[in-house]
């Protein structure tokens, strides 16, 4: 169960036996973070990278499962947040400040994992604050998530695993083929109905316009979204 409260400013965040403190600036966990977390795996030792971490919340799971944790962030409040949040849990986490691959160069893992921006994001609505910066997936939703699968060998131990969630709308046969074109071998863990996001409402026109898949119903408004786990292994 979650539960979430706040007192002068302060949100607090319960799931799975920890607690996480949500700083002003940084996202509490929704639905698609929940489902991500449920459905990594690691064994106790191995070396897991959590890219775009947010508050800590995989990372310190993560963590608690045994496993030696990076985890990194573009926004310097979610650092320290994540850093917070491993101390008051009692875990160990490297936190890191930077984008995508720049603060792990030269390192390898064991698990690389990701719950990305990935709402396809209209020219004209592009936005640089937090806020928006935590949903934004460029033009087809993937324009984060393309830097992660590029990057991922290089980063990935033999028989590593880099691990994702997608929208049904970004495509899995989009995320299939983009895995096996870095070398990677690609497979669904998972898969969930979710309430259709509401800033998905704000761009639906634009989601099926690049919705290659033709997921999201064209006569009707959509109540649900599909999401996936998706995860591409590097053979040993």
């Amino acid at each position: 169960m979650s539960s979430a409260g706040s007192d002068a400013g302060l949100v607090l965040f319960s799931w799975r036996g920890c607690l996480f403190r949500v700083p002003e600036g940084v996202q509490p966990p929704k639905a698609g973070s929940l489902f991500f977390c449920r459905h990594l795996v690691v064994r106790p030792d191995e070396r897991v990278l959590e890219l775009g971490a947010g508050l800590g919340l995989a990372a310190v799971l993560l963590a608690r499962a045994g496993a030696r944790v990076v985890a990194t962030d573009v926004v310097p409040a979610a650092v320290a947040a994540i850093r917070t949040n491993a101390l008051l849990n009692g875990v160990e986490v490297d936190a890191r400040v930077g984008d995508c691959w720049a603060p792990v160069a030269g390192e390898r893992f064991d698990l690389i994992c990701t719950n990305p921006p990935q709402m396809p994001t209209p020219p004209d609505r592009a936005r640089a604050d937090a806020a928006a910066a935590a949903d934004n997936g460029g033009p087809d939703g993937w324009a984060l998530l393309d830097r992660v699968i590029r990057g991922a060998r290089d980063h990935l131990r033999p028989g590593g695993r880099l691990v994702f969630t997608i929208f049904a709308f970004l495509g899995r046969k989009a995320a299939f083929a983009k895995l096996e074109a870095a070398g990677l071998a690609p497979s669904i863990v998972a898969g969930e109905t979710q309430g259709f996001p509401r800033l998905g409402y704000e761009r639906l026109e634009h989601i099926r316009a690049v919705d290659a898949e033709a997921t999201v119903p064209r006569d009707r408004v959509p109540a649900s979204v599909e999401r996936f786990v998706v995860q591409g292994t590097l053979p040993g």
